[in-house]
Order: C-alpha cells, then sequence, then structure tokens
C-alpha cells in the first residue's frame, strides 16, 4: 500500500518541486532585469551629467569672450547656460543621492540657471550685466572647471573598475561603510569644493530659488518621532499608531525630514508619509488604492477635500482648479486671506471618487510658504485698467487678485482673470503695480469636456 502510495505521490511532489524551481528562476530573471534597468538609467545619468558640467564650462567660457557691447551675444550664451544647467539639475535628480550631502553643488547648479534665466530675458541693452554679474560668471568659469575634472575622475574610475550605481544605492540605504564607494567619494569631494566658493554672488530672487529644498526655514520647535508619529495619526484618523515606524532622513542637513510608514486598511501597500523635523509640518502623504468607479462629482469630492481641510489644521483655503486621472481628483487648493488668494501657499489634495476618501495630499509648498507673515499690498491699477490688456475675444468668468510669484522669482500681487477664448480656458495674471502680463496659465480645453472649474 505504502509502495502504491509512493509511485502515486513521487510524481506529483516531483512536478511541484520542479514548478517550484521555475517560479523561483522566473523571480530571480524578473528580478535581475529590474536591476539592471536600473543600473542602465543611472548610468546614463551619471555620463550625461558629467557631459553637460562638461558642455557648461565650455558655454561660460563662451559667453565671456563674446564682446561685451553685443547684448545679443550675451544673451544667447546666457540662454544655453539656464539651458544646461536645468539638464544638469535633472541628471542628478535620476541618480541615487538623497541620503548623500550633495546640496551644496545641486544648489549651485539652480543658483546659476536661475541667474542666467533672469539675466537672458531682461532687456540687456537697457540694463546690461553689472561688474558684480560678470564677476559671478567668471567665477563659475573657474569653479566648473574643477567640478568637471573631479566629476571626469570618477567617471573613469567608473568604467575602468566597472563600478555599480546599485551598490551606491545599497550603502547610502544601509549606511555600512560608505566612505569605501568610489562614486560617493567623488560626489562628496566635489561637494566639499563647492561649500568652499566663497566668490560667487547671485542676487536675491535666485538664492530664494531653493527655498522649496530647505526645511530649516520651517518656524517651530524640532519635533520628535513620537510627536510625528502622532500627528501621522490624527491626520489618518487613526488612534492605534503602535506598527506605524518613523525613520529620520538627511540629518544635519538643510532638508531634514521624518518618513513614517504604516499599515492602513484598504491601501495598496498602507500609507506612506513625510514631516519636517522643524516644526514637524506634513510635506506630503500616499495611501494609494485602485478606485474602481466613479460614484462622486467634482463638486462632491471638492467639498470632501476642503472639510478634510477644515478639520486638519489648514483653514482658509480655497480650491484654484482640478484634474481628474482613473475615478482621483486632485484638486489644487491655497489660501485665501480677505480678497486675496496666495497661490505661494497652496497644496493638492487627491481624493477617491468612489467614497471620497483622501488617497493623497502633496503640502509641501504650503509647509515651507506658510511661515512666512505677509502683508498684501494695495493694487495701483484698477481691474478696469488691468481688463485692457487681455484679447478682446477673452470671455472673462470669473476675477479676483492673487499673490503669485513671477519668472523672477518676486512676490508680486496680480489681477487674476479666468475665461475662455479659442475653446480653451485660461488664466492670465496682470501686475496690479505695473499693469504688465505677469503669466497665463492653460487651465483645460473644451474637447476634453471637463466638468465646471472650482472657482476660488
Amino acid at each position: 500500500m505504502y509502495k502504491r502510495l509512493s509511485m502515486v505521490l513521487f510524481p506529483v511532489f516531483l512536478l511541484a518541486l520542479v514548478g517550484v524551481g521555475f517560479w523561483g528562476y522566473q523571480e530571480h530573471q524578473e528580478k535581475n532585469s529590474v536591476l539592471i534597468k536600473a543600473e542602465n538609467q543611472y548610468q546614463r545619468a551619471f555620463h550625461d551629467l558629467s557631459f553637460h558640467v562638461e558642455r557648461l564650462q565650455t558655454e561660460l567660457g563662451n559667453t565671456l569672450a563674446v564682446n561685451s557691447s553685443s547684448p545679443d551675444a550675451y544673451k544667447k550664451g546666457l540662454i544655453n547656460v539656464w539651458r544646461i544647467t536645468s539638464q544638469a539639475q535633472g541628471e542628478i535628480n535620476q541618480l541615487p543621492l538623497t541620503l548623500l550631502p550633495f546640496n551644496k553643488t545641486e544648489e549651485m547648479l539652480s543658483n546659476t540657471s536661475k541667474f542666467a534665466y533672469q539675466a537672458a530675458v531682461r532687456d540687456l541693452s537697457k540694463q546690461p550685466l553689472s561688474e558684480d554679474e560678470k564677476s559671478t560668471l567668471t567665477a563659475l568659469y573657474e569653479h566648473s572647471k574643477e567640478i568637471s575634472k573631479q566629476l571626469r575622475e570618477t567617471q573613469d574610475k567608473v568604467l575602468s573598475n566597472n563600478l555599480r550605481w546599485m551598490d551606491v544605492e545599497m550603502a547610502l540605504a544601509t549606511q555600512k561603510e560608505p566612505q569605501d564607494n568610489t562614486i560617493i567619494d567623488g560626489f562628496t569631494t566635489v561637494d566639499k569644493k563647492v561649500s568652499e566658493y566663497s566668490d560667487l554672488k547671485f542676487s536675491p530672487s535666485s538664492l530664494n530659488s531653493n527655498k522649496n529644498r530647505n526645511t530649516k526655514i520651517i518656524g517651530g520647535q524640532e519635533a520628535s518621532p513620537e510627536e510625528v508619529k502622532d500627528k501621522a495619526g490624527k491626520l489618518l484618523g487613526i488612534a492605534d499608531t503602535s506598527q506605524f515606524t518613523v525613520v529620520e532622513n538627511g540629518a544635519n542637513t538643510d532638508y531634514n525630514t521624518y518618513s513614517v510608514t504604516g499599515p492602513m486598511p484598504n491601501t495598496t501597500d498602507g500609507v506612506h508619509m513625510d514631516f519636517s523635523k522643524n516644526g514637524g509640518e506634513l510635506l506630503w502623504f500616499s495611501a494609494s488604492r485602485d478606485v474602481p468607479e466613479k460614484k462622486l462629482d467634482m463638486r462632491q469630492a471638492r467639498d470632501a477635500a476642503a472639510q478634510f481641510l477644515d478639520t486638519r489644521g489648514y483653514p482658509g483655503m480655497t480650491a484654484t482648479s482640478y484634474q481628474e486621472y482613473n475615478n482621483v481628483a486632485n484638486i489644487n487648493f491655497a489660501t485665501k486671506k480677505g480678497d486675496v488668494i496666495n497661490y505661494l501657499e497652496k497644496l493638492t489634495v487627491n481624493v477617491a471618487l468612489d467614497n471620497g476618501d483622501m488617497i493623497g495630499m502633496q503640502a509641501n509648498d504650503f509647509a515651507m510658504e506658510h511661515h512666512a507673515e505677509r502683508t498684501m499690498p494695495k493694487p495701483t491699477v484698477s481691474a478696469e485698467e488691468a481688463k485692457k490688456s487681455l484679447n478682446p475675444n477673452f470671455v472673462i468668468t470669473g476675477e479676483a487678485l492673487a499673490l503669485i510669484r513671477n519668472e523672477l522669482e518676486q512676490e508680486v500681487l496680480c489681477h487674476q482673470f479666468t475665461g475662455k477664448i479659442n475653446g480653451s480656458a485660461y488664466r492670465f495674471y496682470i501686475n496690479a503695480e505695473t499693469g504688465a502680463q505677469e503669466r497665463v496659465d492653460n487651465l483645460y480645453s473644451e474637447q476634453a469636456q471637463p466638468q465646471p472649474q472650482p472657482q476660488a
């Protein structure tokens, strides 16, 4: 009997063993495929970064070499500097450098990009580069040589020794002997050099462009992990947060945060949140899940989001725009003080349209800007005067006063006009002091057949 039973079960066990082995092999292959894809992306971004920093040095040299009496030549060079630094910033963001002290280099590239753009968009024939600005260009040219040289040396070591960026990611994640990693050493050396550059004199607006990367500007005392965990529970309406985990990020840097993770019913993979260490302000949270059907319209979603904000310490917010994707409403809010909408203090709430759950929120801008005490200026240009600069065919459906940040990173009070022209909806911002057009936003096209736009 046992012999007969073993004859029957042996093939079954053998097939099961083969099946498990095949499944494990497939899982291993898929994992390797993902790792190879990530490694290729990191390598491409790193080599592109090295190339663009070298191009930056060349373009700065070309700009300095032109005749100072030729503003058009200066303008062309500055535009190229802005374009190249923007590309380099994008490549840095693709590398696993979140936990690596590389913020000084990122800050310099960002300030260089803003500096070049702000100089290029002005009328250089009437407002030529000042001596300080020319000195800054010269200093940038000299420093870019050093940075390019260090990146090339690191690049040579990566290629000759077949180094992997996945090892960098593992070293940063585990914090195990990162000093022994050649790539980390190279980037740390670059950032140390940049921190010693004292001859770069950027304009105040360029320096302000990095505020969104600096949580130190958020007021309040430093929050403890337990305080942050308690805030997370209150925000989500969860009483028991014992299974939540809090991890500190970026210690001793300008972007010091806490990451909170934990289980949450009816979500894809629980909840993920970031809080600033200063003040314990929420930066973002995600509790994503599939939303199989749509039962709520945009007005109901907006009302649910507004109620959520009111009860979570975000009073006085007004809905300004929305988008809908996969049965999820992404609703933008801004603070409103008196008659002025403050777009600097903005946030976005993600609402599931099946039952009105809040499944995500992006509040980084609000946290960075809300601490500032602002005295709203009075408009010197009336709304009627501002309308004269609009296209006569533009049909106005709403108007308000709005505080925005223009392309030169200046805070300006504007007359905001919402309306339609050529089958699309737009929002124009006319400076309430000068009457100049500061910005125009395309809200939607009639072809998309949106629901009524939330009015501020």
